[in-house]
């Protein structure tokens, strides 16, 4: 293939996305009136909630635990430990000024920087504001500063280890914004705090933490998001953090419906001239347009300020200066929201700030993976194994009906790009060809002929993986050597079509899988359709369709598993490779992120309990592994399938087939009985 044909290839996942993203997007009109908005803020706050997973119903008690002071020239640090979950701590530092207060109140919250709430951008602004008089609260947000997997700080809390939660639906971004609320708690709980007086502020991912956290919690009278605001659609072509996802937004609103939820209290965005295009200056404009009009509508236009400072992604002195005459007219009532110059500002050296020295963490403290095993653990023991076969039937139609939410409904054409005589193509000969699934997007497909010439085929193999073929070369010419025709699928967004700079870190499809996710079709969805267009083109192109065997490798055995699970036509399915279990206390090993449905474990359940919606048919596990990629003990490997097991049982069948990893080499042997 031409490398200009190949570089078209790789844009051709990202365009289709962006058509779909304009469509939904037509769709979010701004409000006529304040009675259309109210109406529209209701439904607004509840999706956005549903998609970062929701909120506990009950509040634990914040136990708030100072474990360390600090005496600067007039103001004081104090080192104070909170539980915002059962179990879970967040490390905070409350800056104080001198006096009895009460004094008006800001939480700051750090972005990717990798002191955190230590890190010299944080503490200045925490210092400027506690010198003019605010009390000041620095936190470590989940999974970042003290609270990474490891205890030095540093860590980056996004790519496979915020992809622990989800599975869960408990998105890193819902857990943030539900801990930032809980902050305000803390403050209102504070005898020194004027209650009635609180204000957020962050910058880059601690500025879509601020935009979040001010559009759902009210007691937060000023919110001030700095290098996060643009627009959603500008998320989409470049690499955005973990934390910075949430699925589906696009099905339900543009950014300009999230600041619209701060209305009437006091808004401002500042963006420098230099930064990516999703925090963009231009991007920004955009959302400001539609958040306005909003404001507009409560009568309070000069409650919504757009600050643009010339600089890089920061968060500098001339902003700070924004944004301390902002925090000044509406916890004050002083001034006119015009920037206030900065007192004498002196940080100090991270450690010092900590409160847990490195080493000194508690045993018991959550990490971000542990944290997203006891929300898994909690989830897949709800999967009840039925008692008879109609018990399994009526839990099988549910899934189905959920997965295809996620799925989407079957095209009722598959556009060819070649025609393919079957019965006249000579025996062991391959061609490659490509179709659209869906308009705007390809898959590539390599058929390769088993049957003689003349011959029906009696069977025919279905095989993909996400990285690499889904056959090597050998087992392909085991294929054909056995009279069994193989169809090769390259999905959508992998291999030739894969978009360029798609891995951060280990997460290997990290950019494609979160572009998917932002127009609510995850890819694991998308490629279901992929395979369900291999059934079609095969029952369209032999006139009497052969036996087919569904074999994936790898992650890709979850739209594997579940196009054979939805598609009657499919005889039996073979998984070499899988991941088999969700549910881990570490951070996932390299892999795919598009292969994981965001909240699966509540609706669907692991990934082996998933062999189930296939039973009675044959599967075939040949090597289940972990998210680490280590191969599974037999107790981990009996866990993990103990419900699909049981679901063979009930069904009367013996077809649940677990092979260990030495089975690799004689698979084929095995499945077809040669």
């Amino acid at each position: 293939m031409a490398n200009q044909d190949i570089a078209q290839k790789s844009l051709e996942f990202l365009g289709f996305i962006r058509q779909q993203a304009r469509e939904l997007a037509s769709g979010h009109k701004l409000p006529k009136n304040l009675t259309e908005w109210q109406n529209q803020r209701k439904h607004l706050r509840q999706s956005l909630i549903k998609a970062v997973g929701g909120f506990p119903a009950k509040k634990c008690e914040l136990a708030p635990h100072t474990v360390g002071n600090l005496a600067f020239d007039g103001y004081t640090v104090e080192k104070v430990v909170l539980q915002t979950i059962p179990g879970v701590m967040m490390t905070t530092n409350v800056y104080r000024p001198q006096g009895k207060g009460p004094f008006p109140a800001v939480l700051c919250v750090h972005g990717h920087w990798p002191g955190a709430k230590q890190d010299p951008t944080v503490q200045a602004r925490c210092i400027g504001l506690v010198k003019l008089g605010f009390l000041v609260l620095a936190v470590d947000a989940l999974g970042a500063g003290e609270r990474g997997v490891d205890q030095a700080l540093g860590e980056y809390h996004g790519e496979m280890t915020a992809a622990t939660l989800y599975a869960t639906g408990r998105s890193l971004a819902g857990i943030q914004i539900y801990e930032n609320m809980r902050c305000a708690d803390y403050l209102q709980s504070r005898r020194d705090v004027d209650s009635n007086n609180l204000a957020i502020t962050g910058t880059s991912g601690g500025g879509n933490q601020t935009m979040y956290a001010g559009a759902l919690e009210e007691r937060f009278k000023a919110v001030i998001p700095v290098c996060s605001v643009g627009n959603y659609q500008a998320y989409l072509g470049v690499a955005c953090c973990m934390c910075e996802l949430l699925p589906g937004a696009l099905a339900f609103t543009e950014e300009w419906g999230v600041l619209g939820l701060v209305a009437p209290r006091g808004l401002m965005v500042i963006n420098a001239t230099q930064d990516a295009v999703q925090f963009s200056v231009a991007e920004a404009k955009k959302s400001l347009t539609g958040a306005q009009a909003v404001f507009k509508q409560f009568g309070k236009p000069e409650n919504v300020k757009h600050v643009i400072v010339e600089s890089k992604h920061d968060y500098n002195q001339p902003m700070r200066e924004a944004m301390y005459g902002w925090v000044t007219l509406h916890l004050k009532g002083e001034g006119d929201g015009s920037p206030i110059a900065e007192p004498p500002v002196k940080t100090v050296d991270s450690e010092m700030l900590r409160c847990f020295q490195q080493g000194g963490r508690p045993v018991e403290f959550q990490t971000v993976p542990m944290l997203a095993k006891r929300f898994a653990t909690q989830m897949v023991s709800k999967q009840v194994k039925p008692l008879h076969k109609e018990h399994w039937e009526a839990q099988r139609i549910l899934k189905l009906g959920m997965l295809r939410r996620y799925v989407g409904k079957q095209s009722g054409r598959v556009e060819l790009r070649d025609e393919i005589a079957v019965a006249e193509t000579e025996h062991g000969e391959s061609l490659e060809f490509e179709i659209s699934p869906e308009q705007g997007v390809s898959c590539g497909f390599k058929w390769s002929k088993g049957s003689l010439r003349g011959e029906a085929a009696e069977n025919i193999i279905i095989s993909s993986a996400l990285v690499g073929g889904g056959l090597s070369e050998k087992e392909r010419n085991w294929c054909l050597e056995n009279r069994i025709d193989v169809l090769e699928v390259t999905l959508r967004a992998t291999g030739r079509y894969e978009p360029e700079n798609n891995t951060i870190g280990h997460a290997l499809d990290h950019n494609a899988a979160q572009w998917a996710a932002w127009i609510g079709r995850p890819l694991a969805g998308q490629w279901v359709k992929d395979f369900q267009a291999a059934l079609a083109w095969v029952i369209a192109i032999y006139e009497t369709p052969p036996e087919i065997t569904m074999v994936s490798r790898g992650a890709a055995v979850v739209p594997a598993l579940l196009t054979t699970a939805m598609q009657s036509r499919i005889s039996r399915l073979v998984a070499i490779d899988p991941p088999l279990t969700l549910v881990s206390d570490r951070k996932y090993g390299e892999g795919q992120l598009g292969a994981i449905f965001p909240g699966m474990l509540a609706e669907l359940g692991d990934i082996g309990q998933l062999f189930s919606l296939v039973a009675p048919r044959p599967s075939w596990v040949i090597a289940g592994k972990n998210m680490q990629a280590e191969m599974l003990e037999r107790k981990e490997l009996i866990h993990s399938l103990s419900f699909a097991a049981s679901i063979y049982k009930v069904m009367d069948s013996r077809e649940l087939h677990v092979l260990s990893e030495t089975a690799r080499e004689v698979w084929l042997e095995r499945v077809f009985g040669s």
